[in-house]
């Protein structure tokens, strides 16, 4: 059937819009610009919006567990291609090529707001005060509308400009998608314009295969997620730890398949770099600790207790924790200085974008396909956000100009950095953390210069490092967004519009989902005796709150399953430093006596309520990387002993040619986050030696291999791994404080399941786990779930 012959059944009188002349263009898009397509219309916005926290959740639940997120794009992309091609298939109207770029530009903004939360926020409560949260979502929102907002100027000349000189990996790899799940219209309408400018029409592929790997990677993640963590089918951690003369040495895995798949998307190199910090922390540091401080009869600060009645996980929480956030730290400011050339590049070319932006706006004579939201509207949104910023009391911000005007400067500096970084190393690669660590450096050093410091100020740094961050880390996003709509002919306006909606809505939602998580494994620790009198090991017995300031502070009860055994109502008191006890927040009876510390589910320290039940933690290594910038300048306040060793480290690293960063984080996390992510690289590794011998006959560049990787099933199923992995788990804290009864009920139902309990456990609890594990090889090699031909 001829081109010209295809009935545009769905877009009619679209195909004779095409002109019949040849054009001479140096770029031309899947869709022309004299076509117009449905595109911003309600159902994709909406549907777009919901997969963007869907995913935004998903990442926020990563980032606080290992620090890292994956792309959201080609998942969402997909799973738009696949609803609303199954719509169709019921005889309901489909979606355009453009609505489903609606889609996919609204549903990443999520994954990029939910970097910056989780980098940055959980840092509060290290610091000694509350994670409040209109504080969450005011961040949270101010810069996510920020980042895109400082962005939108720079679309012309970064996207257009400079097409095929900045290549935006992750926008083009996600426009070939949505050019896959074109329909039969859409097409014939790139067929025509490709044969009247004298090119050959693109390949056909089809997006089934891809919907149906994420449909099936996510209802596999939920559902073993869910038989693990409420069911208890198997033991979560199987753990084997090493008696004499190998003391306090451990391994143990989380045999969690979001961490699996995060493996298999980060690849290899990364995945056993980290590893390789959790081998260093386990198996080495902490058995050294012992066997040196073992024979040590009191105690050695900063912990609590001698260490030779501490288990592996007080010495970490004791000694390892300090050892790996300066490691952490000098990694993060040694990837700064690497990256400054880069950045300073990018810096560089976006200024001149700027400036040489001609300054054309929508309107008459403006091709649809280059029409932005007004510079006018931008220009006063921008002023708007700052004035919040000055006003609301939550941020420490009120009237204070210099810290508006260091938002305003780093924010458009790193937005800038960003989005054109994104387009020449992709946002996998983005050095977001290292511009916030920049950021936090240079505001803590003009705090001290001015005589800002103590802990009045670290509140005020933070909210300045957080929005920068969250505004970096959008805009590198929208930049994204934006050259895949470019690529594929839709409308910038359109999808600017989308993406504010999208991380508008994420914005609002991640914050109460942060709270959740945190409030769900927090545990209120004793210190009193049944008499009242403080008895808790490193607490003065003297410590008092004065019961004059009593009244100023606000007042609660406990929360969750404690709540049962303890209704009465206490003060909520944030102590700020370390006399006479840990810093921290505690609740305080009538008389001004601490009866409780509360420790948080974001990197607290107790993972045992006091009846034994085990709540999970998650150890957020970036933001503990964040606070310690913070304290460190501000208020100096660190074992510098121990934070120098894990500086040493990197440096060690760094000179042996190896990143830091990567490692680094490994020695923070416990080795049963970093192992199974080391588990899921190994089966990329095997997965690509599969891909590069079919694709020997194509004589394909290292780039086009990893582009043939990033779309394949295995990637696709591993990001359902992920959010079925990552959703169960949200679920689950939700509901911890009212399915308590049942938990119970399961373990004692559960305590002669051989995977579960018992001394085979830790063995039998990898069966299931193996059985995942094969399940993503053998998508990864299209030996189930489709097929794609080596072209």
């Amino acid at each position: 059937m001829a081109i010209s012959d295809v009935p545009p059944q769905e877009y009619p009188d679209i195909v004779g819009a095409l002109p019949e002349e040849p054009q001479a263009a140096a770029f031309r898009p899947f869709i022309p610009a004299s076509v117009v397509l449905p595109e911003l219309t309600v159902g994709p916005l909406i549907l777009g919006t919901l997969l963007g926290i869907v995913f935004g959740a998903s990442s926020l639940y990563l980032v606080l567990k290992v620090g890292l997120t994956v792309s959201a794009s080609i998942p969402v992309a997909v799973l738009s291609i696949s609803i609303f091609g199954l719509l169709r298939a019921l005889g309901l109207r489909g979606a355009s090529i453009l609505e489903n770029n609606v889609v996919q530009t609204a549903g990443s903004a999520g994954e990029s707001i939910a970097f910056g939360v989780g980098v940055t926020m959980p840092a509060i409560m290290i610091l000694g005060f509350d994670l409040e949260i209109t504080r969450v979502m005011l961040v949270a929102v101010l810069g996510g509308l920020l980042g895109i907002l400082m962005m939108i100027p720079l679309r012309r000349a970064l996207i257009v400009q400079q097409h095929g000189l900045l290549k935006y990996p992750e926008g083009t790899a996600c426009a070939e998608v949505l050019k896959a799940g074109a329909n039969a219209e859409e097409r014939a309408i790139a067929a025509r314009a490709a044969a009247l400018a004298g090119e050959a029409p693109a390949a056909e592929e089809a997006a089934a295969t891809g919907a149906q790997a994420i449909f099936t990677g996510f209802g596999i993640g939920f559902i073993y997620y869910t038989a693990m963590k409420v069911f208890y089918l198997w033991k979560d951690v199987p753990e084997k730890v090493f008696k004499k003369p190998f003391e306090a040495g451990s391994v143990s895995v989380e045999i969690n398949p979001a961490l699996l798949g995060v493996g298999y998307i980060i690849g290899p190199r990364i995945a056993s770099i980290m590893c390789a910090g959790g081998v260093l922390a386990y198996l080495v540091l902490i058995p050294a600790i012992k066997y040196f401080g073992g024979v040590a009869t009191g105690v050695i600060p900063p912990g609590t207790m001698p260490i030779s009645k501490m288990a592996p996980n007080d010495i970490r929480s004791a000694y390892v924790l300090y050892i790996g956030a300066g490691a952490v730290a000098a990694g993060g400011i040694i990837s700064l200085f690497r990256s400054l050339p880069t950045i300073w590049h990018g810096l560089k070319g976006g200024l001149a974008d700027f400036r040489s932006r001609n300054g054309a706006q929508a309107g008459a004579g403006i091709l649809r396909t280059d029409q932005d939201l007004s510079l006018k509207l931008v220009a006063g949104g921008i002023v708007a956000l700052i004035a919040v910023i000055m006003i609301v009391p939550q941020l420490h911000l009120q009237w204070n100009l210099l810290g508006a005007l260091l938002i305003v400067l780093f924010g458009f500096l790193f937005v800038t950095v960003s989005s054109r970084l994104t387009g020449e190393i992709g946002s996998s690669s983005n050095p977001i953390s290292g511009m916030t660590v920049a950021t936090l450096l240079l505001t803590c050093l003009i705090f001290l210069i001015v005589g800002w410091t103590g802990p009045t100020y670290y509140v005020t740094a933070l909210s300045i490092g957080a929005i920068v961050c969250i505004a970096a880390s959008n805009g590198g996003t929208t930049s994204q967004d934006l050259k895949t709509g470019f690529l594929v002919g839709s409308t910038p306006r359109n999808q600017q519009i989308a993406i504010l909606f999208g991380a508008l809505a994420s914005a609002l939602v991640l914050g109460p989902i942060l709270l959740v998580l945190n409030n769900a494994a927090t545990v209120y620790v004793p210190l009193t005796d049944p008499a009242g009198h403080i008895t808790a090991a490193g607490y003065a017995p003297d410590v008092r709150v004065d019961p004059a300031t009593l009244a100023t502070l606000r007042t609660e009860k406990l929360q969750g399953p404690q709540a049962k055994t303890d209704q009465a109502t206490y003060h909520s008191w944030q102590k700020t430093d370390a006399v006479g006890g840990p810093a921290g927040r505690y609740l305080v009876n009538d008389a001004g006596v601490p009866v409780y510390l509360v420790d948080p589910g974001i990197n607290g320290t107790h993972p045992l309520r006091p009846d034994g039940t085990k709540v999970t933690k998650y150890d957020a290594p970036k933001a503990t990387l964040m606070s310690y910038i913070i304290k460190g300048i501000l208020n100096r306040q660190l074992p510098w002993g121990l934070v120098l060793l894990g500086v040493m480290i990197s440096i060690v690293l760094e000179m042996s040619g190896i990143p830091s960063l990567a490692f680094a984080v490994g020695v923070y996390l416990p080795l049963s986050s970093s192992s199974p992510i080391f588990i899921g690289g190994a089966v990329r590794w095997l997965v690509d030696k599969y891909t590069a011998k079919k694709f020997a006959g194509q004589r394909l560049t290292e780039e086009q291999l990893t582009a043939e990787g990033d779309k394949s099933p295995g990637v696709l199923m591993a990001s359902g791994y992920i959010a079925g992995g990552a959703i169960a788990g949200i679920l689950i804290a939700i509901s911890q404080g009212w399915l308590t009864d049942f938990d119970a009920r399961m373990v004692k139902t559960m305590a002669s399941n051989p995977f579960f309990a018992g001394g085979w456990s830790d063995l039998l609890a990898l069966i299931p786990f193996a059985v995942l594990t094969v399940l993503l090889y053998l998508a990864g090699r299209e030996a189930i779930l489709g097929h794609r031909s080596a072209r």
